[in-house]
């Protein structure tokens, strides 16, 4: 009889794969060949050569030549006793080990800080939504400069191609360069994946902000992950002395790609430029910045040097005890205590700033996002968690934006009492509304919340769930709501007033308002975009369950106004002339999931004149590249199926390489 007979091994906790910490091009640099190569521990699932899992389908396939790579099966004994295969830029089953890898502890990053599974957004099937099991990812699709994910796929597509032949800076010139093999690429696209999962319309082209933000929060989330690796931080911490705002390979993004390029530096750094005299950022820098890419460098910037700030502070007191009182390092090379020491103030800094970013998404308006809003969002949902900021991490990030001139709007002042989300006013229906028992909402927020915290559930049937309870949550809106308001009022216009008040919503068709959607039942369109928990756990152990309810409402938009003004008031034929873009209003509610008290309402008001006319003048203004001169504002398009439709990052992203 076999030892092991009776004895039940239970699988393992985690995997562990060998990846690039950055890319191949520093494995030829002495300096950094030491720091490039590390493990990744990532969750342990079974798995399909491929490889292919729960939540990806590694699929190694290049169309230009129409080769097919077999598949690395990473389930393999002999891969699975030596951590996988041992990072390669000529081997194509490493690049799927290493797209794999990467992908996967960005899932799992995001899965922690938001205390829930993720998914990726449905694909859109005969007016219904059909769930994506796997986003696919593609390591060698692309024969150019290019990485992007395709809402439209559901895929991430990575692009491959020769070097500079002039500046290939570590690059052999004219060699070829693979994207799928910079950590910071792979992780940039996988959270414009899981950022399209969450918020459908944060890629919808409304201001000036929406798709810098996406952009800009890919960076953060790359940036700060360079963080969680020891050997890394500790290398670089040594070589700047602690100071981490000059220039690093912790700060700096995709180093390979922009050099490759011709660019002798990264694609992307972190610490954006300075006034050499004052030592601050230019504020006025973010009102001449339109290019997604450039606009969102600035708020990566104002982000990293929060965490600069709050770092500095952190350590502060280990440089007065390592240099007897006095805080300046002598000349030479700093003590390996002193460097272990700064690299665990910084990795937990780094992690409570990504979880301040990560945290945040679930504060946001669901529409026409700013950056501004996005910043409130980050001291409410941090505030929730941490009423006690000791180390001034809020203060710190508030002082960033505004040195960054970043401001938001409709506030009296840049405290944190004044950034905060406010609670909603004390509307009796409103605020009573979701403890009803009457038709049983707060059982039915009970129920939802124990199907998700099921072990073991598949993420298809929590899919399916949600659907029913975002169906449930429509009717309260749009049946239950209005009558529970007709019980208070006496007239339809004072009803349409207090929910206006509320929610920012149009429940009733107004004579002015003839421009928005209407369902098949005649009633202002209404959609429910998502009903998703959110359990928080804090520094000090404090945990936090909502209900988050993404509602939204659209109209018909026209870049003249003198239609805008014909179809509000009915005299222009909608479903002949349908507009030039379309127009959302929406509102995001936190409901305590214990007491169904609403905590927040985070509104973007649907007949809004002032947001129409900034969208209006954001879509008409002039563009000056020459994708635009052939084939038209992509912005513009978005809205009609034209090129672009389903990829606004395939265009953004070669934008990004054609503007510098």
């Amino acid at each position: 009889m076999s030892p092991n007979a009776n004895i039940t091994i239970p699988e393992p906790k985690s995997r562990m794969l060998q990846v690039f910490a950055f890319d191949p091009s520093l494995s030829t640099d002495l300096d950094t060949a030491v720091i490039n190569k590390l493990t990744l521990n990532i969750p342990w699932e079974k798995l399909e050569s491929g490889p292919v899992g729960e939540y990806l389908e590694v699929v190694d396939i290049d169309p230009p030549s129409g080769n097919f790579y077999p598949p690395v099966d990473l389930d393999h004994p002999h891969l699975l006793v030596q951590d996988g295969l041992s990072p390669s830029e000529g081997t194509p089953q490493f690049h799927q080990q290493m797209v794999y890898a990467v992908t996967s502890k960005t899932i799992q990053n995001f899965e922690l800080a938001l205390g829930r599974r993720v998914l990726w957004s449905p694909r859109k099937q005969n007016g219904g939504e059909e769930f994506v099991q796997r986003l696919r990812v593609y390591p060698h699709a692309l024969r150019q400069a290019n990485a992007y994910y395709s809402p439209h796929k559901k895929a991430i597509l990575f692009g491959y191609f020769p070097a500079s032949k002039q500046n290939a800076g570590r690059n052999l010139p004219g060699g070829i360069v693979f994207t799928c093999l910079s950590q910071d690429i792979i992780t940039h696209e996988t959270t414009h994946a899981l950022l399209d999962g969450l918020h459908p319309y944060f890629a919808e082209p409304s201001n000036v902000d929406v798709l810098a933000l996406h952009e800009a929060f890919a960076d953060i989330v790359a940036l700060f992950q360079h963080f969680s690796h020891s050997e890394v931080l500790k290398h670089q911490i040594a070589r700047t002395r602690g100071n981490l705002s000059s220039e690093n390979l912790l700060a700096q993004l995709a180093q390979q790609f922009g050099q490759a390029l011709g660019k002798r530096r990264a694609l992307r750094s972190a610490i954006g430029e300075k006034d050499p005299e004052t030592g601050l950022p230019d504020p006025s820098k973010i009102q001449n910045t339109r290019e997604p890419h450039q606009r969102g460098s600035i708020l990566v910037a104002a982000v990293f040097d929060a965490f600069l700030t709050v770092y500095k502070n952190r350590s502060e007191d280990l440089l007065r005890i390592a240099t007897s009182g006095t805080g300046e390092l002598p000349e030479g090379a700093i003590h390996p205590d002193l460097v272990n020491r700064l690299a665990t103030e910084a990795a937990k800094t780094s992690q409570r700033i990504l979880n301040m970013c990560v945290r945040a998404l679930d504060y946001c308006p669901p529409v026409d996002i700013t950056f501004g809003e996005y910043l409130r969002a980050i001291i409410t949902a941090d505030y929730d968690l941490c009423p006690d900021d000791r180390d001034g991490y809020r203060i710190a990030m508030i002082e960033s934006f505004r040195l960054h001139g970043i401001y938001p709007s409709n506030v009296r002042s840049l405290s944190e009492e004044s950034l905060l989300w406010l609670a909603p006013d004390n509307d009796h229906v409103l605020t009573n509304f979701f403890k009803s028992n009457q038709f049983s909402r707060l059982e039915e927020i009970h129920k939802f919340e124990r199907y998700q915290k099921r072990r073991g559930e598949t993420r298809k049937n929590i899919f399916r769930f949600n659907q029913a309870f975002r169906s449930t949550v429509r009717k309260w809106m749009t049946d239950e709501l209005i009558e529970a308001y007709q019980k208070e009022f006496d007239r339809e216009s004072d009803i349409e007033a207090v929910i206006q008040d509320s929610l920012r919503l149009t429940l009733f068709s107004k004579d002015d308002m003839q421009s928005v959607y209407i369902d098949d039942q005649g009633r202002p369109e209404l959609e429910v975009n998502s009903a998703r928990l959110a359990y928080r756990v804090g520094p000090g152990g404090r945990t936090m369950t909502d209900l988050v309810v993404e509602v939204n409402q659209r109209r018909h938009g026209y870049l003249d106004p003198n239609r805008q003004a014909k179809a509000d008031n009915g005299t222009l034929d909608v479903d002949k002339y349908p507009g030039d873009f379309t127009f959302r209003g929406g509102a995001t509610m936190l409901i305590d999931v214990e007491t169904g008290d609403i905590r927040y309402i985070i509104a973007k008001n649907i007949d809004s004149d002032r947001r129409l006319n900034e969208q209006r003048k954001y879509l008409g203004s002039p563009a000056t590249s020459l994708r635009y001169t052939y084939f038209g504002d992509p912005n513009v398009n978005y809205f009609h199926g034209v090129e672009g439709q389903g990829e606004p990052f395939a265009l953004l992203h070669g934008d990004d390489l054609e503007e510098d």
